[in-house]
């Protein structure tokens, strides 16, 4: 039977590998040689397997043992230095890929990779020989080889040449087109990402590399239905790949369909229990959903996995409520010097440790980690706190008075009531005032949607000269009503069918003239806090992505002045639209606040509201651990912890404080 033939077996897992069911292929090998732990074959393939996986530690395990029982065994010296090429093994790459020549001296793709180690071990002459020879034997090979080559050192002008000459040579060369696609993400041209990697799917449809791509394409422009139903496809042609339910998951999350995207994450790491990224993501839902036990066993599954990766102690430090074990923090404390660690890793560990010895009480020694994260970070972004003034000045000339008496006459905008935004600055108590509006029976509490932000640059139109923000001024009634229709539309899929929902996104502060116009009966709250207690918690807080503004303490308390002067100006221009409110209030008289905020969204008062910690739904910041728990007063003057540190902050935040008693807020 051919269920227990290994010719046979072995024939159906190359038929796979080939279909792209490489998940398939695997467990086939891994079952084969759980029979026989010595069969070449069933090695050899699982070791391609692996590398094409990107999994070059299993890999060269795999393919080390083929090349001790059968050296000759086709293609296993070839990729056994190439596994060692991606591990930075230059050196040791060198034999086996010269025993690969020996073997089929034709290798084009032998002496492409022979070339490319001896270069950089600095033997150029030979490694410009072998490269020049590979390049006699298959020019096309050569070039996607030195074109992958190229992409991979971050030299993607001239990785995108050679591909592009690959694909004017032969339109069908779908691995071009995949580097072409990766280079235009890069790039972040996702539009023109998105058209390249649906024509090499449209020639490949089972091309499961170009179908991740795509699905990433799509994401970063903010079409997750279309990325859901890419993915789904894949899924389809392929239930047992543990990165497409990988991906999957991803969107779920996204979209805040976080039971099913628990799921997703589960079937992902039970195919492949190695998977660490599936790990983090799916601790990171269970947290959502309020299972921090469940999300903390899932972080400790990826440490085990991957034990120098500091967003995972990152994810366990940001479970608020968490405290990692003195053993737990000597064990960091040793990982940041590493030398191997990376500079995103080290970024990560040193927020963790912050945090640990913040909860330990050793202020200055959390002080001292919260900066090194904070200092290393800011190493790596771009901001310029000019370009934030200039935008905001923008933003003021753009929606004037002038302007709003013009909407009130014409009266564009949807009507809708629907949407309750809640902007001001991270760390100012947002989450906790959307709990207890989620808490309402007729409000949806979603998170931090980037919807308005998207509309906004719907303003821009290149063909017809507009940008924003000025370009809203050159739109008709009917184009800014559109810009309104297209926010709630986006929005729905975040909905659970109750009239009213909230938007917690905190950089919507900016667009509240913007909102006025497109959105006219919105509701908008200004969620405040201690200036001193909002910037340090932001200077404490490592963020996903954004908040560019928040990693230098000078830069952070300039831009906490340019907020507060724009809300300001909002209030100035439209008295009366935004509720401003202080966590410090809502922390010594809930119900009170509670009554203010539900009148002002003309709900009628629920106890529920009050009683907010005991809502379950699901919790996306890092606040979510906070919120299920009943108000406390701890997180009022926790400035004071770091007192002796942030006098540079003080002084810039002196306008809005009391100078004898800079715990009243004056402003």
């Amino acid at each position: 039977m051919a269920q227990n033939n290994p010719k046979k077996i072995f024939d159906r897992a190359i038929d796979l590998l080939k279909k792209g069911a490489s998940d398939e292929a695997e467990s086939l090998c891994r079952s084969c040689l759980s029979k026989n732990e010595h069969d070449v074959n069933f090695l050899s393939l699982l070791g391609t397997i692996l590398l094409r996986k990107n999994d070059f530690e299993g890999a060269e395990k795999l393919l080390r043992t083929v090349a001790e029982i059968a050296p000759g065994y086709p293609n296993v010296q070839e990729d056994l230095g190439t596994v060692l090429l991606n591990l930075g093994k230059a050196e040791e790459a060198l034999i086996p890929l010269q025993k690969a020549i020996e073997n089929n001296p034709k290798s084009a793709s032998g002496f492409s990779k022979l070339g490319g180690a001896l270069k950089s071990l600095g033997r150029d002459e030979a490694g410009d020989a072998a490269l020049k020879y590979a390049a006699d034997l298959s020019p096309a090979q050569a070039d996607l080889e030195k074109a992958t080559l190229l992409f991979a050192e971050g030299k993607f002008r001239e990785s995108e040449v050679l591909a592009k000459k690959l694909i004017d040579n032969n339109p069908r060369d779908v691995n071009a087109g995949l580097l072409l696609g990766r280079i235009a993400i890069d790039a972040r041209a996702y539009d023109e990402a998105e058209m390249l990697l649906r024509k090499v799917v449209e020639i490949a449809p089972r091309f499961v590399p170009a179908w991740h791509d795509l699905v990433a394409a799509l994401k970063e422009q903010g079409k997750e239905e279309e990325a859901i139903k890419a993915i789904e496809r894949v899924l389809q042609m392929e239930p047992t790949n543990a990165g497409s339910h990988y991906y999957y998951a991803g969107l779920l999350a996204m979209v805040g369909r976080t039971e099913e995207s628990a799921e997703s994450y589960k079937r992902a790491v039970e195919i492949d229990p190695k998977l660490v990224g599936a790990y983090l993501g799916l601790g990171h839902v269970l947290k959502t959903l309020g299972d921090q036990e469940g999300g903390i066993a899932s972080y400790r599954a990826a440490i085990a996995l991957r034990p120098n990766l500091g967003e995972i102690y990152f994810s366990l430090s940001n479970l608020k409520t968490f405290r990692f074990a003195n053993d737990e923090i000597d064990d960091m404390v040793k990982r940041i010097s590493h030398e191997s660690l990376s500079s995103e890793s080290v970024v990560h560990l040193a927020f963790s440790l912050g945090k640990a010895f913040e909860d330990k009480k050793d202020y200055d020694r959390a002080f001292q980690y919260y900066s090194q994260g904070n200092e290393a970070h800011r190493n790596s972004i771009v901001y310029d706190p000019v370009r934030t003034e200039v935008s905001h000045g923008k933003i003021k000339e753009t929606f004037s008075e002038d302007f709003f008496n013009r909407i009130k006459k014409t009266q564009p905008g949807v009507k809708d009531p629907d949407p309750i935004f809640i902007v001001g600055l991270p760390r100012s108590g947002s989450t906790l005032l959307e709990q207890i509006l989620a808490s309402h029976s007729l409000v949806d509490g979603t998170s931090e949607l980037a919807d308005l932000g998207i509309v906004s640059q719907m303003i821009t139109n290149k063909d017809k000269g507009r940008v924003f923000p000025g370009g809203i001024l050159e739109m008709s009634d009917d184009e800014i009503t559109y810009l309104g229709q297209q926010y709630l539309d986006r929005s729905q899929q975040q909905r659970r069918g109750a009239p009213f929902f909230t938007d917690k996104m905190p950089n919507n502060f900016a667009h509240i003239g913007l909102i006025q116009a497109i959105i006219p009966n919105a509701k908008i709250i200004d969620a405040r806090r201690h200036p001193l207690d909002s910037c340090v918690g932001s200077f404490k807080q490592h963020f996903a992505k954004g908040q560019t503004f928040t990693y230098d303490m000078f830069e952070l308390g300039e831009f906490y002045l340019q907020y507060d002067q724009l809300m300001a100006y909002w209030n100035e221009v439209l008295p009366g639209k935004v509720l401003r409110v202080q966590y410090e209030d809502v922390v010594q008289d809930l119900e009170t606040q509670v009554r203010r905020i539900l009148d002002y969204c003309e709900l009628p008062f629920e106890e529920a509201c009050v009683n907010f910690h005991e809502t379950e739904r699901a919790v996306r910041t890092a606040s979510s651990e906070q919120v299920r728990q009943p108000i406390y007063n701890k997180s009022v003057n926790t400035w004071k912890r770091f007192d002796s540190h942030i006098g540079d902050l003080k002084e810039v935040l002196e306008p809005l404080l009391d100078a004898s008693d800079p715990t009243i807020i004056v402003r």
